[in-house]
Formats: C-alpha cells, sequence, structure tokens
C-alpha cells in the first residue's frame, strides 16, 4: 500500500502521469497500475483522467492529506530502524532561500563529523518553494524567513537575525559613507534577487516606505550573479549582513550598513510538525540548536 501512495503523491506533484512514473523510477504502466489497485482499494476515484492528467478529485485531495502524512511516518519509521541497527545513515535534503544558502555548512559539517555515513542534497529555493517542498516530502529541512509571510504547521528554530547591506564599489555614489538610508538606496541603480524570492519583497517593501519606487536594473535568482554584477564597478545591490561577511567583500567592493530604518529579519529552520522527527531532521536540528547556542550552555548540553 505504502508504493501506491507514493505514486499517487507523485502524480500530485507532477501533475502528469508520466513525469511522475520517472521520480518514481518505474514504467507510466506499472504506477498507472498502482493508482488503478488504489483506487479499487478505497472504492472512490482519486484523479480525474483520459489520457493525461486532468486535477484529483474532490476524494483524491482528502487522499492526498493521509498520503502525506502516512508516507511520511513510513519513512521516519524506516529510518528510525535502520539507525538502531547502523547508526545514523541515508540521505538529508535541505533547501534554503538563496541569501541562507552559505549558512547551511555551517550545519553540514559539524553534523557530517559526527555521522559520516549520511550524504546531503542542498538545493536554492524561494520560500514558498521550500514550504511546498516539505509538503510534498522532496525536503527534510528548510532554511527560511520564520518572520515575515505565513509558514503555516511546521516546526521552527530560529537561527540568525538577517540585516541588510548596500554593496557599491569605490567612486560610487555613496562609497565613502558609514551608512546609508533606504530612501538614498532607493534612487541609484540597482540589481536584485527576482520578486519570486522572499528577500526582494522585503527590500521592495522597505523602499516602497522609504518614498521609492523599485525598478532594479538588473534581476537574478542569483546571488553569485549579483555579486559578480557588483564587482564589474557599475552596479550596486543590497544583500544580507552575513551572506556578504560570507562572501568576504574586500576593495574595491564596499559593504555599508543600511539605516534609516534598520530592518531585520529572522532567518531559521522548519521541519514538519511530526512527533517523533525523523532521524536525521532530529539530528540535524539538535546541531542547529548547538549552533545557536552559547559555548557554556553548549557544553552543559553535551556533558548531560
Amino acid at each position: 500500500m505504502i508504493d501506491k501512495l507514493e505514486f499517487f503523491i507523485a502524480v500530485a506533484r507532477e501533475q502528469s502521469f508520466s513525469r511522475a512514473a520517472e521520480a518514481c523510477g518505474v514504467t507510466q504502466p506499472t504506477l498507472s497500475a498502482g493508482i488503478k489497485q488504489l483506487e479499487d482499494s478505497l472504492g472512490v476515484l482519486l484523479v480525474n483522467r483520459s489520457s493525461r492528467f486532468h486535477g484529483l478529485t474532490a476524494e483524491g485531495e482528502r487522499v492526498l492529506e493521509w498520503a502525506k502524512r502516512i508516507v511520511g511516518d513510513a519513512r521516519a519509521m524506516r529510518m528510525d530502524v535502520r539507525s538502531l541497527k547502523s547508526g545514523l545513515i541515508g540521505h538529508l535534503k535541505i533547501a534554503a532561500v538563496p541569501t541562507a544558502l552559505t549558512m547551511v555548512a555551517a550545519l553540514t559539517t559539524p553534523f557530517r563529523a559526527k555521522h559520516p555515513g549520511v550524504r546531503f542534497s542542498v538545493k536554492s529555493m524561494s520560500s514558498l518553494e521550500i514550504l511546498d517542498a516539505l509538503d510534498n516530502l522532496e525536503i527534510e529541512v528548510g532554511l527560511t524567513y520564520l518572520d515575515n509571510e505565513p509558514l503555516g504547521t511546521v516546526r521552527t528554530l530560529p537561527l540568525y537575525n538577517e540585516e541588510y547591506r548596500l554593496l557599491t564599489s569605490a567612486g560610487s555614489p555613496f562609497a565613502d559613507r558609514q551608512s546609508v538610508t533606504w530612501a538614498e538606496v532607493g534612487r541609484i541603480p540597482l540589481c536584485l534577487l527576482t520578486p519570486d524570492m522572499q528577500n526582494r519583497r522585503i527590500i521592495d517593501k522597505l523602499l516602497t516606505s522609504a518614498g521609492n519606487q523599485p525598478a532594479p536594473t538588473l534581476e537574478s535568482n542569483s546571488v553569485i550573479a549579483l555579486y559578480s554584477h557588483v564587482r564589474t564597478g557599475r552596479w550596486a545591490s543590497i544583500m544580507a549582513e552575513k551572506l556578504v561577511d560570507t562572501l568576504d567583500v574586500a576593495e574595491p567592493i564596499r559593504s555599508i550598513p543600511i539605516v534609516e530604518p534598520q530592518a531585520i529579519h529572522q532567518i531559521g529552520l522548519i521541519l514538519p510538525r511530526r512527533d517523533p522527527m525523523t532521524p536525521l531532521a532530529s539530528a540535524l536540528f539538535a546541531e542547529a540548536k548547538n549552533l545557536i547556542a552559547p559555548p557554556q550552555q553548549a557544553d552543559n548540553r553535551r556533558s548531560l
């Protein structure tokens, strides 16, 4: 039954039988037969279809909620039993918003030192994509904003506060300033993340509240692409302070705090609200707690 529920979740996610079959590593006839067997066992039609996918039925939408819960619990059970026998092993899938990607290494590096049998996948996603990926069981953990837009029913752990810097080059407007205001930043050409990114929506709101109309001269979903443009000396950007610190910005690039108003948003881990957590998610959650705990507190926790 579990494999049939896995097929059904994949069809709902991919909205295509062929793509779902590919994602599940089976042939399309095998997947279609599995969905049909699931429908027969439940006595309801789950998928509107002729020769193609045309959405879920009302019953299918309800079954999908149960399927995600059952499959998630089944995966967690298998992982838990394996970890009792072989230690913590498996594949930990993490997604992070672009501005928080550099934080992932601070979690995965000490984690791997303790659990060498675990391998990782790290993807860059928008905050909304992270929520969808968690809901669809595509990732175990997300790293995203906690305080700006609704998260739904997830477990959260705050990690750090995101503040903002103007990234520009020597000789550019404001390059010699100790700080700049949001009103001033809005008057120069900027390259920014694309509007589907929550960081961009935050920046747009701040610029608008300062009396500017956001109109970047370049947009990208990659912070590396933005930074490479700033390095040409012809562009400026607004980036998260922790990201700028990781990039190790040096002359001729200038990193200038943006004030008036001072803007701070909280970044942290999000996980499905499931008890118990999967062993991998639980171990990463514990690692994140060590990361944010004061050294004495962390030492005390390890001695317990």
